[in-house]
């Protein structure tokens, strides 16, 4: 997503009309949304303008301009907010689009989803000993107790694992 005409007039330091005029006689090309990719324009401007024909009586802005006083200039500083706020637009549109989700979210749910994981392996020994010790004609009790060591033993094996969401 680029920006406006109005915008990237401005962000240029010439105006909303030399922008048309440029787009209409094609030394720069649009998106197909109307907006202007500051790179690709820029890029375009320069090679497709002839600054002999620019009679404004200023100085042509370039990126490369000097900066005042060691300072960044008014062009550059402009430029790296116009792309922050692309760049954040194009986030906020990826999260409604689904491509991204809250870390935070996602921490909840894995939290969930392991101790629901976990509660049923815990809950298994008790559902399964007694068919198990008929099927196998051994004590009930004891392969209860056998069980629910080896399981519990195995959960806190699993649970030193961590996940790195970083």
């Amino acid at each position: 997503m680029g920006l406006s005409i109005r915008k990237y007039a401005t962000l240029r330091g010439v105006t909303e009309g030399a922008v048309r005029k440029a787009i209409n006689s094609g030394r720069i090309t649009p998106n197909e949304d109307g907006t202007i990719d500051v790179e690709r324009a820029d890029r375009e401007w320069k090679e497709n303008t002839d600054e002999a024909k620019i009679n404004t009586g200023l100085p042509v802005m370039t990126e490369n301009m000097p900066a005042a006083n060691g300072k960044p200039s008014f062009t550059k500083i402009k430029t790296a907010h116009e792309l922050y706020k692309a760049q954040l637009t194009q986030l906020a549109l990826q999260e409604k689009k689904g491509q991204l989700i809250n870390k935070d979210m996602v921490k909840t749910q894995v939290y969930r989803l392991g101790r629901q994981v976990r509660d049923s392996w815990l809950n298994w020994p008790a559902r399964v000993s007694a068919l198990m010790a008929a099927d196998l004609g051994i004590d009930e009790h004891a392969l209860h107790q056998a069980l629910e060591r080896y399981v519990r033993e195995h959960l806190n094996d699993i649970g030193e694992g961590k996940l790195n969401f970083d």
